[in-house]
């Protein structure tokens, strides 16, 4: 006699296995183990098996379950029931994440290989981070999260960010380092008492520890600030100058000759100091199997005295500069690195010509120019916008490559940001509200309340498994200065309220949503624009609405979506096919951002987005593209003045690529393969499609990628217009475009 498995394999019935069953179900259930019972069971069920011609394992099964409630076994049949389900639970994991684990180690899976453009998936570093994911992916979907939210993210209606780090209930997203505290006070890394550094070059080697430290303790970026580091320069500068004066003891030296040799001295230990930082970021390999997504913030005006801001002058160029020469590859050309992002804020007295440290501006355009970064903060702008509770404005920088807190005022009156987190990120889909109504206005609005109610359900399952976290599970973190200074044992419930850390509503999509809604793009100045402001303020007013009752600081935010743009465009495709203008593309639109195959100059769209920016306090990111404007600068500094009036937070993004075949430095282009139909890179110069034989860098969410990216992402690259030509400028045209008409001259 044969039964049919769940996998339609035939196989020899077994009553003993039936026996077998029960008995255990009896141990486990009423602890009373009757053995008569299990043996006639048994042989009930053998009796009607010798009587069909086929009998699955799960009618076998429900058979025995009924036969134990027959004969009055109620804890038994419960404990059956429960053991049904785990032996499904254990059949279902070997069938779907075994699976997943072994395309990851084949290297045969698209998704693992292009899920993230700085993580390489051949690594064992890498894979067994994601194999950690996929397992904390899994216990997230089968223990921890509810079936309307699992099912939301799978059909990608709403993306619940990282829940590859859901499982681990002491996770963040995001962070502004309180590096100042660390460096003053001193930090235990590693159960090592860290003292109060005594060089600049010192300072930054502990830093890049904390850094490295804080990375494999939290999933998201982290930014760091060098005010914080520009006081040791000081400390380094009264050492070296005890050392220059014992050297020339004796000898006739005039003070101006020895402030000559001291400040030569220190402008090496800076070298060192900043070289430190970069080597040691793009080199460090953290738990999460890749460089630390490290930001770092350039604010002249942070700094506390003349002294130490004239310093962190010095710091800043010394950046600048070693940003512009680039690392070296494996061949030893010099290449644009992925980290540390650069923020350089533009200020009074740094932003226009004859401006004090106008020259910093000038070499930050060159690096932007060659290397893609700094990115641009208005500091005129954001104390605009970032008012706290004095009524203050206040300018700082954001976690990581776009996410920003929400002003806050200590229990001491003072603005407080460093030592600062964001819990977490939930995505709705626009996209998707506008299709799920058909273009039914009063459907979409309806719509948009029900989706939004759920991302506030999953938010609240994030912030949830924050709660109760004892601080001794990162010390680095919660007990020595990164993010606090709390007791072993102490629980951080008090800086997940009341406005210390916040926790994002994200949204992307936007220009899709409008478009079919309306008929228009949101640039349109009248319509659509009207319509998409109207979607930026409901979301805001949500945000509010769940402050206000739950003393959370929920933050609307402009996600990203790197590789989530693809799967967002499968599964809008998946439910409503192909529509023109929507979802004919592999990927959709980032935030707010304008369609990247629309044609608008730099200056128009940043004056549009900018509205836009202002109802994201979550943190959002605008840019232009831009062609090679590495001999064209005053193209650059234009652009530059440009966001200084008019926008908070954007960035230029150009292209730097190396061919390792030929020595090819220019762009190197994406092509359709004739033989597998997908998107491929390809050099110009010698036609090679190896990656791993060429360094490309592209601007994709905020930080540059270089370990290459998904086909949706590599459409929307492949499809970016370019927003400004390479022409000179007349020298009007930066206040021409900053206060009247923004058609390009």
């Amino acid at each position: 006699m044969k039964i049919i498995k769940r996998n339609c394999e035939e196989v020899d019935y077994d009553k003993n296995k039936i026996y077998e069953a029960i008995m255990k179900a009896m141990t486990k259930g009423s602890g009373i183990v009757r053995r008569n019972i299990a043996n006639e069971i048994a042989d009930e069920i053998t009796d009607i098996a010798n009587s069909v011609d086929d009998l699955s394992v799960h009618t076998i099964e429900a058979m025995v379950f009924d036969k134990l409630c027959e004969k009055g076994e109620i804890q038994t049949a419960r404990a059956y029931e429960g053991y049904r389900s785990v032996r499904e639970f254990q059949r279902e994991v070997k069938n779907s994440t075994d699976d997943t684990v072994m395309e990851l180690l084949l290297g045969k899976s698209e998704y693992w290989n292009e899920e993230n453009s700085n993580k390489n998936a051949m690594l064992v570093t890498t894979q067994r981070d994601y194999m950690a994911g996929i397992l904390s992916k899994d216990i997230s979907q089968r223990f921890l999260l509810p079936p309307d939210v699992i099912q939301a993210d799978n059909e990608g209606i709403i993306h619940f960010h990282d829940e590859d780090y859901f499982a681990q209930r002491t996770l963040y997203n995001c962070c502004l380092i309180n590096l100042e505290d660390m460096l003053q006070n001193g930090a235990v890394i590693s159960e090592v008492m860290i003292e109060k550094p005594h060089s600049f070059a010192t300072a930054c080697n502990i830093a890049t520890q904390i850094i490295a430290q804080v990375a494999s303790s939290q999933y998201g970026g982290q930014t760091i600030s060098l005010t914080h580091l520009a006081p040791f320069v000081e400390v380094s500068r009264q050492k070296i100058r005890k050392e220059v004066v014992a050297e020339l003891d004796g000898i006739p030296v005039s003070a101006q000759r020895i402030n000559e040799i001291v400040e030569s001295r220190v402008k090496k230990e800076i070298n060192r100091g900043v070289q430190t930082i970069q080597y040691q970021v793009v080199t460090l390999m953290t738990t999460n199997g890749q460089a630390p997504f490290l930001s770092v913030f350039m604010y002249l005006n942070e700094a506390k005295d003349e002294q130490t801001k004239k310093d962190l002058a010095l710091i800043i160029e010394e950046v600048l500069k070693q940003r512009i020469e680039g690392v070296k590859n494996p061949d030893g050309v010099w290449v644009t690195p992925a980290f540390p992002k650069l923020l350089y804020v533009l200020e009074n007295d740094n932003t226009y010509e004859g401006s004090k440290y106008y020259y910093l501006t000038e070499l930050a355009a060159k690096c932007t120019a060659k290397r893609l970064v700094p990115d641009y903060i208005s500091e005129k702008k954001m104390l605009e916008y970032k008012i706290d509770s004095n009524g203050n404005g206040n300018c700082y920088g954001c976690m990581g490559c776009r996410s920003f807190l929400t002003p806050y005022v200590d229990k001491d009156g003072n603005p407080k940001y460093y030592g600062r987190f964001n819990q977490g990120v939930v995505t709705i889909n626009l996209v998707d509200v506008a299709l799920s109504s058909g273009g039914d206005m009063d459907l979409f609005w309806e719509l948009m309340e029900q989706r939004t109610e759920l991302c506030h359900k999953a938010l609240q399952l994030r912030h949830q498994r924050l709660e109760g976290t004892p601080s001794d599970v990162a010390p680095i973190l919660w007990q020595n200065g990164a993010i606090s200074r709390l007791q072993k044992g102490e629980k951080i419930d008090d800086l997940l309220h009341n406005g210390y850390s916040t926790i994002s509503l994200g949204y992307a999509g936007l220009y899709e949503c409008v478009k079919y809604m309306t008929g228009h793009s949101h640039t349109d100045n009248s319509i659509g624009e009207e319509f998409g402001l109207q979607v930026m303020q409901k979301l805001n007013d949500k945000c509010k609405e769940w402050k206000e009752a739950e003393h959370i600081d929920y933050s609307l935010y402009g996600t990203p979506i790197e590789s989530t743009t693809y799967k967002f465009a499968k599964c809008l495709k998946r439910r409503f096919g192909e529509i023109e203008g929507i979802t004919d593309k592999n990927y959709i639109t980032n935030s707010y951002h304008v369609p990247v195959f629309e044609e608008i100059n730099a200056f128009d769209k940043l004056a549009l987005e900018a509205k836009f920016q202002k109802l994201s306090p979550g943190g959002a990111i605008s840019y232009v593209e831009v062609p090679n404007l590495t001999h064209n600068i005053p193209i650059v500094i234009q652009i530059i003045q440009f966001i200084y009036e008019n926008i908070m937070y954007a960035e230029l993004n150009t292209k730097s690529d190396y061919c390792s075949v030929c020595g090819y430095d220019g762009e190197i282009k994406i092509v359709t393969d004739e033989r597998t139909g997908k998107l491929i890179w390809e050099c110009p110069k010698c036609g090679n499609h190896d990656q791993n034989k060429m360094s490309v860098a592209r601007r994709t969410c905020g930080y540059i990628g270089s370990q290459f990216w998904n086909q949706g992402r590599t459409q929307e690259i492949k499809e970016r217009v370019l927003h400004i030509d390479d022409k000179d400028l007349d020298e009007n045209s930066v206040s021409f475009y900053a206060y009247g008409s923004h058609e390009c001259t």
